[in-house]
């Protein structure tokens, strides 16, 4: 085939005038040519350009006899730089592929009608689910075995967040097993500016739970420790004096019988017809040797001691059952008046000596939804450290005592409990530091600085409440405790 005419656009080719009267193979450029009403394809090496047939319904081909084609009008156009361009964005994509899968996080993208567009291969690891049987599903039924209560209306209420939230302890399960999944979920505007999808990052936190939860129960086991010996004291002391009492009831039997009996013995001589001078002698006698108004006096008393000590003991370990409870994995209602009553019970020989506590309780305190051995286990640590910061003013307490005031009060939708002491308070160079894991101003074996930390993370993190301070040097400390009566569900 011999070029009669030719337009040449780029460099690929060169000059029109240069490939004129040449056949089609010699200058080096690519036809795929299909021809008019024919079907015939006529093919040359592609270099770097494409022909493109102008063979329309409006100029038709001119036919040899044999019905081959004489002649067609071909556009000749240099796509080295569109491929180049497009070799440069299948780098790019693969590159940001590669880039997102190696990411050890969940990434989890969704278009604005909640469809998953982006599901990287930590999301696949994590969930057992390959990126292609998600694509265009949502979240609520991609096949990810949700466990949590109301995860529907849960993924829902983020498209409407104004600000990125941290949803966590979102259950699924895996193997016949359950996780729990901590998240962080932003929402994204797209080039348009109209709509807006959801960029979701997290990973699976099961482990980290479990961890958190064996330190926060060693935390408390630590403290039962260190308040081993103070408890033993609380129970000995209503322990001693009830055994002082029965001792003392034991010695008293003696008399009382004695006297039972000659009481007994006037009666039936008295029923007989009349009670014996003897009879009647040895019932005086009994009663002077008994002393019966000092009996009548000291019985009662040393009775009402005993079951006042019995009551006493079972209040320490009952105290110490609640506390040491491991509790149960959810959330779950509690009273928080009795709560900081039984963890007063159990810190009591820690502040005792060297302050008086005084409580103030709303009793109309609604019940909290939260994890009541941690938040016992908060309660215990503010208690010992306004003890200690007492301790520090008063010494031993020997010549005068601090106080602690605890309060507790109800506002709509939430309930703010206050522990104040009048101790040494907080230095303004170090406030910035207390909540800090592992800070700690005590001498060493007297602190871990784990106290502040993990009631920061109990309260805030794990309850969705604020945890602040107020203090001034000499004067002492406030810690204010903020609970919603219902946390919210990413709490």
């Amino acid at each position: 085939m011999v070029v009669a005419h030719a337009r040449v656009q780029g460099e690929a080719v060169g000059d029109g005038e240069l490939i004129l009267g040449k056949k089609s193979p010699n200058f080096g450029v690519a036809i795929v040519i299909q021809v008019w009403n024919v079907g015939v394809d006529i093919v040359v090496p592609l270099v770097l350009a494409q022909i493109v047939a102008e063979i329309g319904s409006a100029r038709q081909p001119v036919f040899l006899a044999a019905g081959k084609p004489a002649h067609f009008v071909a556009q000749i156009q240099d796509i080295n730089k569109r491929k180049q361009a497009q070799e440069a964005l299948q780098d790019a994509h693969a590159e940001s592929e590669l880039f997102i899968n190696s990411v050890p996080s969940i990434l989890i993208g969704t278009d604005a009608e909640g469809r998953i567009n982006r599901w990287n291969l930590a999301a696949t690891q994590t969930f057992a689910l390959p990126a292609s049987a998600v694509f265009g599903k949502s979240l609520k039924d991609c096949g990810i075995g949700w466990a949590s209560p109301n995860v529907a209306a849960e993924i829902d209420s983020w498209f409407h967040i104004q600000k990125g939230g941290r949803p966590s302890d979102l259950l699924f399960e895996k193997d016949g097993e359950r996780h729990f999944l901590g998240l962080s979920v932003n929402r994204v505007t797209f080039a348009n500016e109209q709509s807006v999808g959801l960029l979701i990052t997290g990973a699976d936190v099961t482990e980290r739970r479990h961890l958190e939860e064996q330190l926060r129960q060693a935390q408390k086991l630590e403290a039962i420790g260190q308040l081993a010996a103070g408890i033993a004291h609380e129970i000995n002391t209503p322990t001693q004096y009830v055994g002082d009492n029965t001792t003392f009831l034991k010695q008293s039997w003696t008399a009382i019988s004695e006297l039972a009996r000659a009481a007994e013995r006037v009666e039936k001589e008295s029923r007989n017809g009349g009670a014996f001078p003897e009879a009647w002698q040895a019932l005086r006698h009994s009663i002077q040797e008994a002393d019966l108004d000092y009996l009548l006096e000291e019985i009662p008393r040393a009775l009402e001691q005993s079951l006042e000590g019995v009551q006493r003991v079972a209040k320490i370990v009952r105290a110490m059952k609640e506390f040491s409870h491991p509790g149960k994995e959810e959330k779950s209602p509690l009273d928080i008046n009795r709560a900081i009553e039984t963890t007063i019970t159990v810190a009591r020989n820690e502040w005792k000596y060297v302050a008086e506590v005084e409580t103030t309780c709303d009793a109309g305190l609604p019940l909290v939804e939260c994890h009541a051995g941690e938040f016992n286990q908060v309660i215990l640590n503010l208690l010992i450290n306004a003890a200690h910061a007492i301790r520090e003013v008063v010494g031993d307490g020997s010549k005068g005592k601090g106080k602690i005031r605890v309060a507790t009060r109800h506002e709509p939708g939430w309930v703010e409990i206050s522990i104040q002491d009048n101790g040494c308070g907080i230095p303004e160079e170090i406030r910035s530091r207390v909540f800090e894991p592992f800070f700690t101003t005590k001498p060493v074996g007297q602190g871990t600085g784990q106290g502040l930390a993990l009631a920061y993370t109990t309260i805030v993190r794990r309850h969705g409440g604020s945890l602040w301070f107020e203090s001034a040097p000499g004067k002492g400390t406030t810690f204010f405790i903020h609970l919603p009566v219902k946390p919210p569900s990413n709490a």
